[in-house]
């Protein structure tokens, strides 16, 4: 399937590069840079490139890196990464009706992945449908996750090890924004297949959301026929920035078969908060996010598996110099800094009443340079300090990134 696949990508772009296409038939879709951008409007704000009449747009964007990290003094040594390349398709069908699809190539091919496959029904503002492969909006990460948005090679670890980042899966929702003045308000509302005891039985040995992202059979059916619901309400003001709180919970465990009680139900239930402003004068951008994650775990599990999960991460980005460099028009250098919290396994031992730890901190410090808005190279150096569930003196890890990411 996926040689398949890969074989049709390849013979539209070949058989398109290899034609003489007229430079003045493509043209890049233009963004509706009138009202307030939220992070639920990630989806559709991309730059796309349309030819002529045809009835689609394409885009994409790619990643690529270096790195040199060493744990406690040992080290894999250098290492090259095609981090991932993501492909965009969108199509106005009718006068209110989209679609758009992402597809994406993590590792080379390791991975492919449909990660947006929806149709929008724009009934009215306040009241949207959207169906089929949907983005979970927990948090903002999730939905908001393009490299080349970012200053930092590697994505939040709150959104990609404690919460399963770019995570989907198929249903059905609502959706909708209201604009007054200066201020936008605006929710989302899905019903979607969902995790799978993965969370509890998994090669990492704890408690491990993304685990349920293995399953690819969540695409076709449930496991255990309980839907999903996510929600998210957010405000937006043009001034101080956007507030986001967002809940997605159901059962995770399979609790019956052909009629046969198998296990009482057991929910995962997941809250988060997000933010993101501009500081006016100095411009420096502030984006950040916190969750916690709350699973019913049977009692016959040890306490290496936890029970509650939290941590977040906030980014500070700040311009420092912007003019034209090297030839590229407005081009920034920015200075950066990424704090990041998870803890695994919030609470204490029942024997003995000492805190459980098995938790990371991560600083991460970069320069990033941005010859145009959607390209950047990146430059990082990260230090975590992480400690198992017994409090032991951390194991420390260290390096430098970089990599560059841009559309297409």
């Amino acid at each position: 399937m996926k040689k398949y696949l890969l074989f049709v990508i390849a013979s539209f772009f070949f058989s398109h590069a290899g034609a003489q296409i007229d430079p003045s038939l493509l043209r890049r879709v233009p963004k509706d840079t009138s009202r307030l951008p939220m992070n639920m409007d990630a989806v559709y704000n991309r730059p796309f490139l349309q030819m002529g009449k045809l009835p689609v747009a394409l885009g994409g964007y790619v990643e690529a890196n270096y790195q040199y990290l060493s744990e406690d003094g040992k080290s894999e040594g250098h290492q090259f990464q095609m981090r991932r390349l993501t492909l965009f398709v969108a199509s106005t069908i009718y006068k209110r009706i989209k679609f758009l699809s992402e597809i994406e190539f993590e590792d080379g091919t390791k991975e492919i992945n449909i990660e947006f496959a929806s149709v929008d029904f724009e009934l009215d503002p306040l009241l949207n449908l959207r169906g089929g492969v949907i983005m979970n909006p927990i948090g903002a990460f999730n939905q908001n996750h393009d490299g080349p948005k970012w200053e930092f090679v590697d994505r939040p670890i709150s959104a990609t090890q404690m919460l399963p980042a770019t995570w989907s899966n198929v249903g059905f929702g609502l959706y909708g924004k209201k604009y007054t003045d200066n201020w936008v308000y605006a929710y989302e509302l899905y019903l979607t297949n969902g995790f799978d005891d993965k969370i509890i039985t998994n090669s990492e040995n704890k408690t491990f959301l993304p685990a349920s992202k293995e399953n690819k059979d969540r695409f076709e059916e449930s496991f255990n026929g309980s839907p999903l619901f996510t929600g998210k309400v957010a405000v937006r003001n043009r001034k101080i920035g956007e507030l986001g709180l967002s809940y997605m919970g159901g059962v995770y465990n399979k609790y019956q078969e052909d009629g046969l009680t198998l296990d009482k139900k057991r929910r995962v239930d997941v809250f988060a908060v997000d933010f993101n402003t501009t500081l006016p004068g100095i411009k420096t951008s502030i984006n950040g996010e916190w969750a916690w994650v709350h699973v019913n775990v049977p009692d016959t599990y040890t306490e290496q598996f936890g029970r509650k999960q939290q941590g977040g991460f906030v980014d500070f980005v700040q311009p420092v110099l912007k003019k034209s460099m090297l030839g590229f028009e407005n081009a920034v250098l920015n200075a950066a800094v990424r704090l990041e919290y998870v803890d695994w396994n919030k609470g204490t031992f029942k024997s003995t009443g000492g805190n459980i730890a098995d938790d990371v901190i991560s600083v991460v410090p970069a320069v990033s340079w941005r010859p145009t808005s959607q390209t950047v190279i990146r430059f990082n150096y990260r230090y975590n300090w992480q400690r198992d569930i017994l409090g032991n003196p951390p194991a420390k890890l260290a390096g430098y990134q970089f990599g560059i990411s841009t559309y297409f």
